[in-house]
C-alpha cells in the first residue's frame, strides 16, 4: 500500500528542519566518534574539534543524501515478494526488544527466554497484516552477550520466514550471526544477494554522541552484507529538547551522521533511515509511548523520510497500558495510523508490546494483526473512478430492487474493497452472550494457543540445523523446535 496523505510539517517546516539539522552537524558535530568513523570523514573534509567533535561538512552530507541507494528490499524466506521501502509504500513490523513476557499461563510479567523469542516469531509467521519480524523480546536466559546475539538469530530465523530484524550487543557477535545467515541461507554470495535479516543499530547516545561500540557493529554489518536500520532514539524533554520540533530536529541530525557513515563504509549499503525520536513523561521522566505527542512526533520523523526519499523507518504502537485492553487499543491505532498515512516505509513495534515497551503478550500480536489489517485499508484510501462512482449502478438499483445487497458490483467487490477482521466481533450482543460473553483478550488468548500448540515450521533445513547445533552453543532444543531429537 501506499501513502503519505498526512504531512504535519508544511514545505517550510520540513526545510527549516533539514537545513537546522546540517547546520548542527557542520557547526556543532558529533562526540565520541570510533577512529574509522574519523578517518573517513577527515578525508572528504570533515574534522575533529578541540572538544573532540566529528564535524560534517554541509557538501558531504549533501553529497551522501543524493548518492545513498534507494532500492533497498527486505528479502523473506518463502514465495512472499520482497517488501520494498521505497516511495510511500507502507509495511508493519514487531519490535522492542522487551526483557519480560505476560506469561500466558499465570498472566503475570517475567523474564523473557529464548523459547519466548521462538514463539513469537512463529506465532507472527501465521499473521496476515505483520509483514516483518523485528526482535520483541530479551532472551535473558543467554549468558553473555554474543550467546545473546547468536540465539535471538537462530531462534527468529526458525521461527519465521519473513524478513527479520535483530541487533549485535557487540561486534565480536556479528562475524558469528553473518556466519549463522550465511548457513541458513546456502552460502555466503546467496544471502549478500538476498539478505533476509536486518541489523537494527542504534549508533548514537543522544544527544549529539555517537555509541563507539554499536558504531563498530554499524561497520562490520555493512562490510558482513547485512541491510541495516541507524536508529536514533532521544527521548524529548530528557535526552532531546522538549519541544516536538527540537527533538525531531535532533533526531533527523544524528540519523544523518548514521546514514553518511555507512555510506562511507560502501556506497552501495542498504540503509534504512530510522529516526525515532520518543517522548518522556516530564512528571517523572519515564517513556511513554502512548500520548498524542508521540504519534504527531513520529509522523513528522516518518515524514522527513519522505523528504529525503530514503527508505524510512518508524516506531509506533508504543503503548503504555500493561495489557492489551482499551488503554492498548487507543494508543496503539492513532500513532501506527499516523505513521502509516505519513510514508513511512516500515513501522516497527506496531504489534504485541506493552507496558511503554518493557513487556510483550503473545495475544497481543493476534489482536494487532486486526488493527493493522484496518490500518492498511485506511492507507488504501479511497478509489474514485467512473467504475467506482458507479451512477449506473445507483441509477439502476433505485428503479429496481431498492437495495444492492444482491447487485454484482457488491458481489464482485465484497472481497477486493473491504477488509474483514479476523478477530473483531461483529455479532450482535445476544449471539455474543450466548456463545460465552468472551473479550477481545481471551479470544485471542485461545487463537496464539492454537497455533503455537500446532505451528511449527521448517524454515531451516534440518541437516542445516544439525550442523548449527555442532558451530554454536544454542539455547533452543530439537524438541522445543518441533524436530526430533
Amino acid at each position: 500500500m501506499q501513502s503519505g496523505c498526512f504531512k504535519p510539517l508544511s514545505a517550510d517546516e520540513q526545510a527549516m528542519v533539514h537545513e537546522a539539522a546540517l547546520d548542527l552537524l557542520e557547526t556543532l558535530g558529533i562526540s565520541q566518534a570510533i577512529p574509522s568513523l574519523v578517518e573517513r570523514v577527515a578525508a572528504r573534509g570533515g574534522r575533529l574539534d578541540d572538544e573532540g567533535r566529528l564535524r560534517f561538512p554541509r557538501r558531504l552530507v549533501e553529497e551522501a543524501i543524493s548518492s545513498i541507494r534507494r532500492d533497498v528490499h527486505l528479502h523473506n524466506r518463502s514465495e512472499i515478494p520482497s517488501l520494498e521501502l521505497t516511495g510511500y509504500r507502507v509495511h508493519f513490523g514487531s519490535g522492542g526488544a522487551a526483557p519480560n513476557i505476560v506469561d500466558f499461563k499465570t498472566g503475570r510479567y517475567r523474564p523473557s527466554t529464548a523459547r519466548d523469542l521462538y514463539d513469537a516469531a512463529r506465532l507472527v509467521d501465521t499473521l496476515e497484516h505483520i509483514h516483518v519480524f523485528s526482535r520483541s523480546l530479551v532472551a535473558t536466559d543467554a549468558p553473555d552477550s554474543r550467546s545473546l546475539d547468536v540465539n535471538t538469530a537462530y531462534a527468529v530465523l526458525s521461527g519465521t520466514s519473513k524478513h527479520t530484524c535483530i541487533s549485535c550487543t557487540e561486534v565480536s557477535s556479528v562475524p558469528h550471526v553473518a556466519n549463522l545467515c550465511y548457513a541458513v541461507a546456502g552460502g555466503e554470495a546467496a544471502f549478500r544477494a538476498r539478505p533476509f535479516m536486518t541489523l537494527m543499530i542504534a549508533h548514537v547516545v543522544p544527544p549529539m554522541r555517537f555509541a563507539r561500540e554499536a558504531c563498530e557493529v554499524l561497520e562490520s554489518a555493512v562490510l558482513s552484507g547485512f541491510p541495516i536500520q541507524v536508529i536514533s532514539a532521544g527521548q524529548a524533554g530528557a535526552t532531546s529538547p522538549a519541544t516536538l520540533a527540537g527533538s525531531l530536529t535532533q533526531a533527523v541530525a544524528e540519523s544523518l551522521a548514521g546514514m553518511v557513515f555507512a555510506w562511507l563504509v560502501n556506497p552501495d549499503a542498504m540503509v534504512v533511515f530510522a529516526p525515532k525520536p520518543l517522548v518522556a513523561d516530564l512528571r517523572t521522566g519515564a517513556m511513554s509511548g502512548g500520548g498524542g505527542e508521540q504519534a504527531i512526533l513520529m509522523a513528522a520523523a516518518a515524514q522527513m523520510g519522505r523528504y529525503y526519499d530514503f527508505p524510512t523507518s518508524s516506531i509506533a504502537g508504543i503503548t503504555d497500558s500493561k495489557i492489551p485492553d482499551a488503554q492498548h487499543g487507543a494508543e496503539k491505532c492513532l500513532s501506527v495510523s499516523l505513521a502509516a498515512h505519513a510514508g513511512s516505509n516500515l513501522v516497527t513495534q506496531s504489534c504485541g508490546m506493552q507496558a511503554s515497551l518493557l513487556g510483550c503478550a503473545l495475544e497481543s500480536y493476534v489482536i494487532d494483526n486486526d488493527m493493522l489489517g484496518n490500518i492498511m485499508r485506511s492507507v488504501r484510501g479511497v478509489e474514485a473512478a467512473p467504475e467506482t462512482i458507479a451512477t449506473d449502478v445507483i441509477a439502476e438499483v433505485c428503479r429496481g430492487e431498492g437495495h444492492y445487497l444482491g447487485h454484482p458490483q457488491t458481489l464482485e467487490n465484497m472481497k477486493s474493497h473491504y477488509s474483514y477482521p479476523a478477530l473483531g466481533d461483529r455479532r450482535t450482543p445476544r449471539e455474543w452472550e450466548e456463545s460465552g460473553a468472551n473479550d477481545i483478550r481471551a479470544v485471542a488468548r485461545r487463537q496464539a494457543a492454537e497455533i503455537l500448540r500446532d505451528h511449527f515450521p521448517a524454515h531451516i533445513d534440518d541437516t542445516v540445523d544439525l550442523d548449527l547445533r555442532q558451530r554454536f552453543d544454542l539455547l533452543l532444543s530439537r524438541e522445543e523446535t518441533g524436530r526430533e531429537t
